[in-house]
């Protein structure tokens, strides 16, 4: 079963390619973490999707140090790599979203799969519930685990977070929320300047997933879809997994379903987030979750 981990992100709001800062007490970074999870939950390939200008330093880093334990191989997200009569405008900068950032994992992932953020936390159990909850899975049975939004917030800004109501355990729907955080003991966001309160016990995808193959077909009519659509700004908008899910379950093309985890999600958003999650790794290490060295090297 195959991980793949989006690193192409610009980390704009942190200052610097935080995927690749150091983190742990032997210089680890959080992909390292996320990577030894995988491992030890069964899981046998790791995809990287990167930008190709970063191969370099990912292989000289994270892919030297698990060189031989799994199958490594990396994706290249590229603005241009667009369905057939599509062309990238050239006044575009950003790449086009997360949804976009799996479709380049298409013509080397035909197995069952999970995708998640290489710049966050999610604890050893998620994994193994993950790699569990697609074991047995096949055609289209997709899952998310299930986080509480006001776990995930940041102390020093505001964040992005796909906010889902469920029924009997699946997604019933999904909304990409940017600009949330706790404002005077509530939490809200913000919507056309004003601020809007939201339920902070929200379940949110922090946009870990798992999918079979049969996903990358229905990303790419949505992908178009996205592209024809008069309201898209091809200059700014993004295309991302969660929009993906929200059509599809409303459609009823598919279901996802929400997985329990135990596990506690933490991220680094912000360069002031790091020093709450250095300690908090230091006590998953000081209770066994994971040895002070990660890797033999």
């Amino acid at each position: 079963m195959t991980a793949i981990i989006l690193a192409a992100g610009l980390g704009s709001r942190y200052g610097g390619l935080k995927q690749l800062d150091p983190v742990g007490p032997n210089g680890e970074f959080i992909i390292d973490y996320s990577v030894y999870d995988c491992i030890r939950a069964g899981f046998d390939k790791i995809v990287f999707i990167i930008k190709e200008e970063n191969l370099e330093i990912f292989e000289e880093t994270i892919g030297s140090r698990i060189k031989g334990d799994v199958k490594i191989e990396y994706a290249f997200q590229n603005m241009n790599d667009l369905p057939d009569g599509f062309s990238c405008p050239e006044d575009r900068v950003k790449p086009w979203g997360t949804a976009h950032a799996l479709r380049s994992c298409r013509n080397i992932v035909d197995d069952k799969f999970v995708i998640f953020n290489a710049d966050d936390f999610y604890g050893k159990e998620t994994f193994a519930v993950m790699y569990d909850s697609l074991a047995d899975v096949s055609g289209s049975m997709y899952s998310m685990p299930g986080y509480t939004l006001s776990n995930t917030l940041s102390e020093n800004g505001h964040v992005a977070r796909g906010v889902c109501s469920a029924e009997n355990g699946n997604i019933k729907n999904i909304r990409e929320i940017k600009q949330i955080m706790r404002i005077d003991g509530v939490v809200k966001y913000e919507n056309n300047g004003n601020w809007v309160e939201i339920d902070e016990n929200s379940p949110v995808s922090m946009n870990f997933w798992g999918f079979t193959p049969d996903i990358f077909e229905y990303i790419e009519n949505a992908f178009v879809d996205f592209l024809r659509d008069p309201d898209t700004d091809l200059i700014k908008d993004e295309f991302y997994i969660p929009c993906v899910i929200d059509i599809g379950v409303r459609k009823n093309a598919f279901e996802c379903k929400i997985i329990n985890t135990p596990s506690k999600w933490m991220g680094v958003t912000y360069k002031d987030d790091k020093p709450a999650f250095v300690e908090f790794l230091k006590s998953k290490i000081e209770c066994g979750d994971y040895p002070e060295k990660l890797w033999n090297i």
